[in-house]
């Protein structure tokens, strides 16, 4: 049985550092392992990835584009056919009872509605955005459309994160 002290890492599973340039008898003097003059014989050759010979690189040569806003606003969608679905007449749709009947799905900031699709039932809808159309067709509907703040974090959320810091006391007034 092995114990902590004679523990003996397996014969063959590592080998032995290459050591270069120590002189004719290593096998390894000379030119290093690096054969006789051009560009990769020399010291700082360009070995970086991408590099193509002092060709100008792919990466250089393709056109650049695009771009995603780290501070962009993602909305979850909702179209009125899946509150025409999955509720009843009647119902207050919020992004719980969304989350509940599972049309919302992931991570967003917001809801939004979008008009694809009919609604026949009166339904309140509370949303952080809707369409012009879609609030139309939920009026016609007989419902309401209402729409939301958009928070970037719940409010709890934001009271323990920031809770005391960088508050500074009231003044007193002097006596």
């Amino acid at each position: 049985m092995s114990t902590l002290n004679n523990l003996k890492r397996p014969s063959r599973s590592w080998h032995r550092k290459k050591r270069v340039g120590r002189g004719q008898g290593s096998g390894l003097g000379k030119t290093a392992g690096r054969g006789g003059k051009g560009q990769k014989a020399r010291s700082g050759n360009m070995r970086f990835e991408g590099f193509e010979g002092g060709q100008s690189p792919l990466q250089r040569r393709l056109p650049k584009f695009g771009f995603n806003s780290p501070n962009r606003t993602i909305y979850a969608v909702v179209n009125l056919a899946d509150v025409e679905q999955h509720f009843d007449a009647g119902a207050t749709v919020d992004e719980a009872t969304l989350k509940q009947a599972g049309l919302v799905k992931g991570r967003y900031h917001g809801v939004k509605l979008l008009a694809q699709g009919g609604l026949t039932k009166k339904v309140t809808i509370r949303v952080h955005k809707a369409s012009e159309a879609a609030k139309s067709a939920v009026q016609q509907a007989g419902g309401a459309v209402e729409e939301l703040p958009l928070m970037a974090h719940k409010p709890e959320a934001a009271a323990k994160a920031h809770a005391g810091k960088g508050v500074k006391a009231p003044r007193q007034p002097k006596a």
